[in-house]
């Protein structure tokens, strides 16, 4: 038989996991609702959104590391969605002046007219999925 000490490492535990379990369907609520939305109404995943907005809302041009940091991104999974963004016009790649190594991601107008007719969409999903503050 435990001890009160082990019942309450025990109680505390469950705890952790069962908030640990709450946040996990919380994101998965979300970005499921953002992928269906973005999909259906402006033919974006969320990771192509993601890219659009950093872009548009930070520097218009970021390094590719930079913004594989910034939404989360291997940067493999971060290539594949700027081939698909530069693929539709929305997106260019370019050398990095000062590193030749480096490339940069840059949003065009196209990107950022398909962010803003997106942008609202994204925000609903959001203000439907989470609770507010």
């Amino acid at each position: 038989m435990g001890t009160p000490a082990d019942t309450a490492v025990f109680r505390a535990d469950a705890e952790l996991v069962d908030e640990w379990r709450a946040l996990v369907a919380r994101y998965v609520r979300t970005v499921s609702a953002l992928e269906r939305r973005l999909h259906e109404e402006h033919d974006l995943g969320v990771s192509e959104y993601e890219v659009l907005e950093r872009l548009a809302t930070g520097k218009s041009n970021q390094r590719m590391q930079e913004l594989a940091d910034a939404v989360h991104l291997s940067q493999s999974a971060l290539s594949r969605a700027v081939g698909r963004l530069e693929a539709e016009g929305m997106v260019t790649r370019g050398m990095c002046p000062e590193d030749r190594r480096g490339i940069y991601a840059c949003l065009t107008p196209g990107g950022r007219e398909r962010y803003e007719a997106a942008r609202p969409t994204q925000r609903d999903v959001l203000a439907e999925t989470l609770p507010a503050g």
